[in-house]
């Protein structure tokens, strides 16, 4: 079981970059995972994109804190488990926390949302809500990949041990920063602590230079503005065990536009 991740993709740049690599990449793959909340210029996702992605062979888009900064997104997440919320979020908010879906190879494969506390909005233990659903969704799918959507490092790492030996991987978003600690852990699990982001590095974590160090020099609110131009996609390749379901190989991913 082959399965792509692609981490953060920010406005159109990351957009059209993501739809390059699909256009001639998502053959070699059973199953497409892609963190999409902040397609939509940077913040949160609407109803359109997400069929966009989907229409270019995406199996499941995971999301983070900014999923609900289009409110538009509300009614289609209650109806739609191919795009989820983090698991962790209050009961009775909209959309699912996971989903089970199936592969190319017509394997199941279960995809977790879940979103860290620490430097973040107070929400529910991440640790304590996935507890409450692993073993329900270990009887229904072998294959099961997390995406950790947090600030610390830290809530990160801990998470990937947490869940050694009971996912396949968990990969970490938010930060758009790919991290060079991918491995596979003691029983398993494959893990990277950030998965990185796909669009423009010209910038700043995807937005302007001039949008940014101004907020920094002032400590004044600022209009966030999408870079463009230096495009790059970062993401995971990962490999499972078709027989344990675990981790034999997970590679990162982090192409120029123009090596796609």
């Amino acid at each position: 079981m082959r399965i792509l991740v692609v981490g953060d993709v920010v406005g159109k740049p990351g957009r059209n970059t993501l739809k390059t690599f699909l256009s001639k990449r998502k053959s070699e793959y059973d199953f497409i995972i892609v963190n999409g909340e902040n397609a939509a210029a940077g913040f949160g996702i609407t109803e359109k994109l997400a069929e966009e992605l989907f229409s270019w062979g995406v199996n499941v888009i995971t999301s983070g804190n900014h999923i609900w900064d289009k409110r538009e997104i509300y009614e289609y997440l209650s109806w739609n488990d191919e795009i989820i919320r983090p698991l962790n979020y209050p009961k009775g908010v909209p959309g699912e926390g996971y989903t089970i879906k199936e592969a190319k190879n017509g394997e199941k494969v279960a995809v977790v949302s879940l979103q860290g506390r620490v430097f973040m909005p107070p929400i529910d233990c991440p640790f304590q809500r996935i507890d409450e659903v692993i073993e329900d969704i270990r009887k229904e799918a072998k294959y099961i990949i997390v995406d950790m959507h947090a600030e610390a490092s830290s809530e990160k790492v801990a998470l990937g041990w947490y869940l050694d030996g009971k996912v396949s991987a968990v990969f970490g978003t938010h930060t758009h920063i790919q991290t060079a600690d991918e491995r596979i852990l003691h029983k398993g699990t494959g893990y990277i602590t950030d998965a990185g982001m796909t669009g423009s590095t010209n910038g700043i974590i995807g937005m302007t230079q001039e949008s940014i160090i101004p907020k920094f020099l002032t400590a004044l609110p600022q209009r966030f503005e999408i870079a463009t131009g230096n495009e790059r996609i970062n993401g995971l390749d990962i490999t499972l065990n078709p027989e344990t379901g675990m981790c034999e190989k997970m590679e990162r991913i982090n192409l120029k536009l123009e090596e796609i």
